[in-house]
């Protein structure tokens, strides 16, 4: 292995080491340190070479080895140092003694570390994984509130003569402390309000991990712009710990801006451009109230939704939002029946507008899931086969949900997610028929061998009414295939049945109306190139349909992933491997951002 030289332009000596494996060459240059600049520096390496070659060895179990010099020099190059390193035989752990005392005996974690040391006899000596060893187990006695640990033998023995060694490592955790009072500073809230957010109780045995919990618990509420919790280890007594938490609220109000485009679709291949405003007011009374109110213009697709939020027993796991929108929307396809073509011809989708008035409330049950119970009232207007529409409802809903995530991080290596909400509408309750809405969500991420990580994707829905009843529940409340979170390669709800009809001046007309039924399904390979880059492939499949329609659409694709500090920013192509009655075989390019779970 050769070291480069300090300045490659006019190297003063270059280093060659040969005779040991890469790793022990890596080691040794390590150790030789920093290459002379200068002819004195270039002596005095020279002189500790031997020296360095020795301590490089021994580090890592080799107590024989033996080095040879060779100082050469061309005319006009640098000095060329050889090492010829014969490393000799290795020393072998004979055995390593662990022992515990105080508290830490009845802590299963030292138990479980204890499994998984990785220093075993037989194994060949190394003095860092040695260190590292020690270092883990006061790291691990830190973290679990054993501040008084200390190490009543720590040392290796080598015997040189006949190649082994022991390992001693003897701990003393002495008692562990325990969580004390917790004292807020730095926020405007009611007394008591965030006591509800600290994961442990006064006297609850010390750990790191609970007061990263509460961390997040706090940066979760959004109230605050910046969050330190720090555990006072010098004001502990009687073997308590008191937590001092920091705060500094977010401003009163901020603004977001975020610009995007839809970059045409099977029926307009325009580029419709979209802007979007959110307004935010993370705090606005004592008792935590907040309120997000955006506005999204774009030509086809204007939107107007204000969130008020009220947390009620708890900050995070009991609120009730109260929600008001205003929003157009465009679903399936419109076509004619053009005599000269022989076919039909695209002339646009199915444009609803609607208002929204609603609340929710949603609970975290102590199982961790996510329960909701909600009450909406809708209007909608629109045009379906020349006849206009503008029905009422009136929606009670429950909802149930569970997300797992196998870290924290936006890309997690595996999880899984399943969701199941129904909601009913009758006309004794305000609502223009009787209706009830079924829905069921999952999705699954699993990451194997390091660089292969698959996607599963499945989304069920269900509409009971009656045939009567089926053009009067509104497009909003109906089931569209197509999209990034559906079936890639087709705009965004294009898909579904069609229904055709007569028009009053006689045309022909063909609408892709949307179905009670929706069976959508997804499986998709991603390769990590680098921890920062994948590639990704998949197959969407399924569609909307209603009774003995279903007609599956298939689409596959692929592309290039950044899992970028705001999370996977996916830029995928996705192509339609079959044509409908509708739509001509289809592809589009997709661009999605934000973590899978």
């Amino acid at each position: 292995m050769l070291l480069p030289a300090a300045h490659a332009a006019d190297p003063l000596l270059r280093v060659t080491v040969s005779g040991v494996d890469e790793s022990l060459q890596k080691n040794i240059i390590a150790h030789l340190g920093t290459l002379p600049e200068t002819d004195v520096q270039r002596r005095a390496f020279l002189f500790n070479v031997d020296d360095a070659v020795d301590a490089a060895m021994q580090s890592v179990g080799y107590y024989h080895s033996d080095v040879s010099q060779s100082l050469t020099r061309s005319e006009k190059g640098p000095w060329e140092l050889t090492l010829a390193v014969t490393s000799g035989e290795p020393t072998r752990i004979d055995w390593v003694d662990i022992r515990f005392g105080g508290d830490m005996l009845r802590d299963e974690s030292f138990s479980r570390w204890l499994d998984n040391v990785s220093l075993r006899p037989g194994d060949v000596l190394n003095h860092g994984q040695y260190e590292s060893l020690k270092a883990e187990l006061g790291a691990i006695a830190l973290s679990r509130g054993y501040f008084d640990g200390e190490y009543t033998k720590a040392e290796i023995r080598v015997n040189r003569d006949e190649n082994r060694a022991t390992i001693s490592l003897h701990f003393n955790s002495g008692d562990r402390y325990r969580f004390g009072d917790v004292s807020f500073e730095g926020h405007t809230l009611e007394e008591g309000f965030l006591d509800k957010l600290i994961p442990f109780d006064n006297d609850t045995p010390y750990a790191t991990r609970r007061l990263s919990t509460f961390n997040s618990k706090l940066q979760e509420t959004g109230y605050f712009r910046s969050v330190k919790v720090l555990p006072l280890l010098d004001k502990a007594q009687d073997g308590e710990v008191p937590v001092r938490v920091e705060l500094e609220n977010r401003p009163d109000h901020s603004i977001e801006l975020g610009l995007g485009a839809d970059i045409g679709s099977s029926t307009d291949s325009s580029f419709e451009p979209r802007v979007r405003v959110t307004w935010r007011t993370p705090q606005i009374n004592r008792y935590g109230h907040s309120q997000e109110t955006s506005i999204e213009w774009s030509p086809d697709r204007p939107k107007f939704l204000t969130t008020y939020t009220i947390p009620l027993t708890h900050p995070l796991d009991d609120q009730l939002k109260i929600r008001f929108g205003l929003l157009r929307d465009k679903y399936g396809v419109t076509q004619v029946y053009d005599p000269e073509k022989l076919d039909f011809t695209n002339t646009g989708q199915l444009e609803s507008s609607k208002g929204l008035l609603g609340v929710v409330r949603t609970q975290r049950l102590k199982s961790g899931w996510l329960w909701g119970y909600s009450l909406d009232y809708i209007k909608e207007a629109y045009t379906q086969s020349d006849t206009d529409y503008d029905p009422s409802f009136v929606l009670g809903g429950v909802s149930l949900s569970s997300t797992v995530r196998g870290d924290a991080s936006l890309d997690p290596k595996w999880g899984y997610r399943h969701s199941y909400s129904v909601d009913y509408a009758d006309p004794s309750l305000g609502s223009e028929t009787r209706l009830t809405r079924i829905q069921a969500k999952f999705k699954w991420i699993d990451t194997f061998f390091d660089k292969h990580r698959l996607v599963a994707r499945a989304d069920f829905g269900v509409n009971l009414v009656s045939d009567a009843d089926l053009a009067l529940v509104p497009p909003s409340l109906r089931f569209f295939a197509g999209g990034d979170q559906s079936i890639r390669g087709y705009a965004y709800q294009e898909l579904g049945p069609f229904y055709e009809y007569t028009g009053t001046d006689g045309t022909i007309g063909r609408e892709v109306v949307g179905g009670r039924y929706l069976a959508v399904g997804s499986l998709e390979y991603q390769y990590y190139l680098t921890p920062s880059w994948r590639l990704g492939s998949f197959v969407d499949a399924g569609n909307a349909f209603d009774k003995d329609q279903f007609e599956p659409v298939v689409a596959v694709g692929g592309g290039v992933h950044w899992i970028s500090p705001i999370g996977p920013i996916k830029l995928d192509i996705g192509v339609g491997l079959k044509e409908t009655e509708t739509l001509d075989r289809s592809w589009r390019i997709h661009l999605t951002m934000g973590s899978e779970l």
